[in-house]
This record gives structure tokens, sequence and C-alpha cells, in this order.
């Protein structure tokens, strides 16, 4: 044989067992001597200095997570730089998944919070109107109660826990009582200005402040006005306190801190196989679910209360959706002005029983210096407004017909309650309160397992190619032969990769504010038994039309049949305790899917001040209907 051949044959058998000695990249052993593609992960993954890698495996006896008898790539630095990337890299992960969540209710909790203050500045503006139109003389000093009654009903719609419709309502007629009383009732003791009141008129309108409960010169009024804005702002203030909690609860998730142990675990999870030279290998799906569960079980313990809380949003919405004339907002809030009407109305109309009851308790009141007045008879209520009256809000530039007769000799026609909504022009974008709830309804019904799901959401990220190897947490290894353990608290005792003794305490406090608050919630609005605990049965009818009002987008702002014509078939009541829910609430939670490309909600609001777009016809018909006066029962 040459020497030729010789060689040929030598460079052939060093070349076979080249390749056959040659392991599979990305899961190279550490014993071939090198940590190179160890080294090239750990700065790829910037898990910190590329210098605390070795170049060769060694032992390092102080390794505490990656223990492995043979020789390693790890030392116990970079374990503690595992530890703080590992931890890093879980919270990033849970903030990427409940962004969307997060920029669901913050663009909502704006929006409605938007749309409320709309609707109480133009129904302020217009209750200011009552006075300008109908009782000049109290005008100018009647303005700031307005202004304050309003201001107060917009925080309680807005949620503040202060603030109660009882107070609000009370607070505004013990202030208009003095100025009733001195110049409507009593035109002749003086219109005095601040500056020229003496310390007896200071006193005496104090009495009548602290009397006028008992005196009732405004009759049920007050009363009547209180019931109306409860039974129709209930829904709206829960849904702002609902939508604050919400938003506190995702934070609160992003905030948790993850355990020391939970630490451990994602490294031996992510990183352990690391030190065996195995870079591209990915964790078995039940190693990664167990320890996920073990990690988040105090985001997965607010899945039950979150569950229930997205159930009542979506019934709040529902309600808001499908609102009647009975528990109607808009009306509601438009309906102030009439109801402030009819008690100066009744003041007037017993006028000398008021006045006589006042002086036998607070005394008869001084004269005071009268003020110039170019029109006598503006001391007194005008019998009729003017022909017409001109109310300017905003955009809104309308004239309205005149009332006829006292509310007391006038019965409303039954044709004519009907619900007009505040109805953008044709050529606006914005959204009423109810397409703005139609929209939040179906958004928010996808996140009703959000929090159950997480760990599972969590690992199927890392389970995106399909290998024929997995790693256990101690070796490569065909399928996971552990037990896969659920994500509550007391199953967490048989998790075989981690110990779970506690959750954290942040989660806890979210957890108990959920159940607390939505119980709460639920209580104030009658829709659950407050020693039994339940929620009460919906009527058949009234969760059959639910679903018909919420499901189809078809309404009556869109030009089909209208949604205010009351019918006891369609349309649910609040003020017994009832409201409607939609079938779709009661069907079990949907497994979550992540929504791409949420529009941001739209918000009536136009310029600087907060108005809405309405069509000139339907607020002159819907203003005429309010305007006129309503039957005193």
């Amino acid at each position: 044989m040459s020497r030729a051949s010789l060689q040929n044959m030598h460079l052939q058998w060093v070349i076979l067992f080249y390749f056959v000695s040659l392991p599979e990249t990305g899961c190279k052993s550490a014993d071939a001597g090198s940590c190179h593609e160890v080294k090239t992960a750990y700065m790829m993954r910037q898990i910190g200095p590329v210098e605390l890698v070795p170049d060769r495996p060694g032992t390092d006896e102080s390794l505490r997570v990656c223990v492995y008898p043979g020789p390693s790539c790890c030392t116990s630095k970079m374990e503690d730089s595992y530890m703080a990337a590992v931890r890093s890299e879980t919270q990033q992960k849970m903030r990427s998944y409940s962004f969307e969540l997060k920029y669901l209710i913050a663009g909502h909790t704006k929006a409605y919070q938007d749309t409320f203050e709309s609707l109480v500045s133009f129904t302020s503006n217009l209750t200011s109107t009552l006075f300008d139109s109908a009782y000049s003389a109290l005008a100018s000093d009647c303005r700031p109660l307005v202004f304050q009654l309003f201001s107060d009903i917009k925080r309680h719609l807005s949620g503040d826990s202060k603030s109660t419709l009882d107070n609000t309502v009370r607070r505004f007629y013990n202030d208009l009582f003095p100025l009733v009383y001195r110049r409507l009732l009593n035109p002749g003791i003086g219109h005095m200005t601040p500056k020229s009141y003496f310390p007896s008129s200071t006193n005496h309108d104090d009495c009548l402040r602290m009397t006028r409960q008992d005196v009732s010169p405004f009759g049920p009024h007050p009363h009547l006005l209180v019931s109306s804005l409860s039974r129709a702002l209930g829904v709206g203030r829960a849904l702002s306190r609902l939508l604050v909690l919400a938003g506190e609860v995702v934070n609160a998730t992003e905030k948790a801190t993850l355990s020391r142990e939970c630490g451990r675990s994602l490294v031996k999870m992510q990183y352990c196989s690391h030190c065996r030279g195995m870079t591209l290998i990915r964790p078995c799906t039940g190693l990664c679910v167990n320890i996920m569960r073990g990690c988040l079980v105090g985001v997965s313990e607010l899945g039950a209360p979150w569950g229930s809380l997205v159930v009542l949003l979506q019934r709040l919405a529902a309600t808001l959706a499908t609102s009647s004339n009975h528990n109607s907002m808009e009306l509601a809030l438009l309906a102030v002005r009439n109801h402030v009407n009819d008690a100066i109305l009744h003041a007037q109309l017993h006028g000398p029983r008021v006045t006589a009851t006042v002086e036998k308790v607070c005394g008869p009141q001084a004269a005071g210096p009268m003020m110039p007045s170019a029109n006598p008879t503006t001391s007194h209520v005008k019998t009729s407004e003017s022909p017409s009256t001109s109310v300017t809000s905003g955009r809104f530039n309308v004239t309205l017909p005149p009332s006829v007769g006292p509310p007391a000799h006038q019965r409303l026609q039954p044709q004519s309650r009907r619900s007009f909504l505040l109805k953008g022009s044709r050529g606006d974008k914005s959204r009423s309160l109810k397409k703005l709830s139609r929209e939040f309804e179906g958004s928010i019904q996808r996140y009703q397992g959000f929090f159950s799901e997480l760990p599972e959401m969590l690992c199927e990220s890392e389970m995106e190619v399909e290998q024929h190897t997995c790693w256990s947490g101690q070796e490569l290894v065909e399928s996971y032969a552990g037990l896969v353990v659920g994500s509550s608290l007391k199953a967490q005792k048989e998790n075989p990769e981690m110990t779970v003794r506690n959750t954290d305490p942040v989660l806890k406090g979210a957890k108990q504010r959920l159940e607390q608050l939505t119980q709460e919630v639920l209580v104030d609005l009658g829709w659950v038994s407050k020693t039994r605990g339940k929620v009460e049965e919906e009527e058949e009818g009234g969760s059959a039309q639910t679903e018909r009002g919420s499901g189809d987008d078809c309404d009556d702002e869109d030009g089909c049949e209208a949604s205010g014509v009351e019918n006891d078939d369609e349309t649910g009541d609040t003020s017994s305790g009832r409201s409607p829910v939609t079938k779709d609430i009661a069907r079990p939670p949907r497994r979550f899917v992540p929504p791409h490309h949420l529009s941001p909600p739209q918000v009536a609001v136009q310029g600087s001040a907060h108005t809405l777009s309405v069509e000139p016809l339907v607020l002159a018909s819907m203003l005429l209907l309010l305007l006129s006066p309503w039957e005193h029962r």
C-alpha cells in the first residue's frame, strides 16, 4: 500500500471519529471540556457579567440549586445572577399578559367618568336656568348651591366612599330654605347682600337650616329626589367603584414579589440545564405547570373572586345598556330640575303654615335694608315662564317651550313617558352611555378566567417548540413523571417541585377587598340577600330581554325600536331589587384568549368643557316633556 493511500485512510478515520463523538448542538454535556455555549447563552440573555462563567467545567461545592455530582459550568455567583434574572423575566411576562387587561380597565374607567361628568355638567346648567327663568330673585344666590349639589352628585358617581345622596340633598335644601323663606314666602323682609347681613339675620338663617326637616317646607320632594337619584345612580356608582378596584388588583399582581423558594425552583427549571451544557433544551410541561402554580398561588387564589367581579361588571354594564325609564341615569339627572321646582312651589302653596311654624321656632325676622330692584315683581315667582327659554350649554343652543300651569294641577300623559336619549349627531364619533356599556360588557367577559389560567399561559410561552425530550429539573427525559397538582393553596401541599407555605400578603389583601366590595355592591343594589348572601333569581322575561338588548347592536340610537317604551317583558326594574342579566353572564368561564388591537374607548367630550352632542329636535322634545309639570302624588 502506498504512503498516500495510508495517509488518506488515516484521515478518514479521524473524520469519522470526530463526527461520531460530536454531540448534538445545544445539548452537549459539560464533560466535553468547554463552557463556551454556556458563556454565549449567559451573554445573549444579559444575565450578568460574562466573566463569572468559567471556561471549562469544574466542581463548585458551594452550589445550592443546580447541584450535580459531575463537572458543572455553574458557580454560586452564577446561581445568584440566574435567580435575579429569572424573577425579572417571570414578572415581565406577567406584565405583558396583563397589559391589555390593564389598558381595558383604565380606558373604560376614564370613559365612564368623562361620560358621567358630561351628563352632570349639562344637567347642572339646565337646573340653573330654572332660577334664571322662573325665580330670578333667587338666581344669583342659588347658582353656588346648584353647582355644589351637582359637584356632590359627580363625586358620588365616581365612587367616593364618603359621599351619600342623603347628605347631598339634605345640605342643598337646608341652604335653599333661608333663600326661599326670605325672598319668596316673606319678600318684605328684604333682599340683603352678604355684607348687609346683621348677626340676627345670620342666626335666623342658621335656625332655618337646622329646623328645615322639622318644618318640612318642601314636602315630600327632597325625599323623592333622593329616591330617584339613588335608584338611577346606584348602578353607575357601583360600576365606578368596581372598576377602580379592578385596576388596583391588576396593579397588585404586577407588583407581587416572588418568594426565594419560587426563585430557586425557577432557576432549576430554566437554567440548571445550562450548567450541564444543554442551553437549548426546554423544561417539561408538567415541571413548568407545577412550578408556576406554586410561584403564583396567590394570583391563582384571586381567580374565584375575580371571576365574580367580572360577572358583576358585566351585569352592571348590561343594566346601563338596557335602562328603562325608571332607572335611566340621564332622565334622573334631567329630572332634578323638576324636583327642585316642585319643592319650591310646594313651599309657596303652604307659605302661611311654614311662616307660622318658623316664627314659633326661630322667632320673627326683623326686616333688613331693601335692595333696589329694577322690577318689583321679581321678588315673586313667575306663574308662567316666558314664551320661550333659551338654554345654552357648550355646544347646545336650544329654545325650550314654556311650561303650562303649576305641576300640582297637571297630569303627565302616559304616551309622553318615553326615554329620549342624549343622542350624538350623525357626524359625531362620540358614543353614548349605552353603546359604551355594550362595548365594555363584551370586552371584559373574555378576562373572567384570567388569573386562574395565568400560570398555564406562562408555561405555554415556554413550550412553543416541540421536542422529543425535555428537562425534568434534574436530567434529560422523554416525559415528566411527577404529579401535576392543582392551583389552589391546599393543592400545593402535594407539589413535588417546591414547598408553598403561604401567599403574598399583598395578594391576600386584594382577594379580601374583592370579596368584600363585591358583596357590598350586591347588597347596596338589592341584588343579593344580606342575610342569605345569595343572588336573587332573575325573572325569565327580564333576563331574556337583557340578552337581546346587550347582544344586539341595534338600538334606538341606530334608528331601531325605541328602548324607552315601558314594557314589563322587556325591561328590568332595579327599584324592586331585580336587575336584568344576560345569559352570557351565567355561562361557564371561557378559556382566556389574550385579545389584540383593542381600540381605546372614545369619550363623549368635546373641547375643554365636558359637553354632550345632542340632536336639537330630540333635546327640545326631551326637555319639553321634562319641563312639563308632573302630578303630585
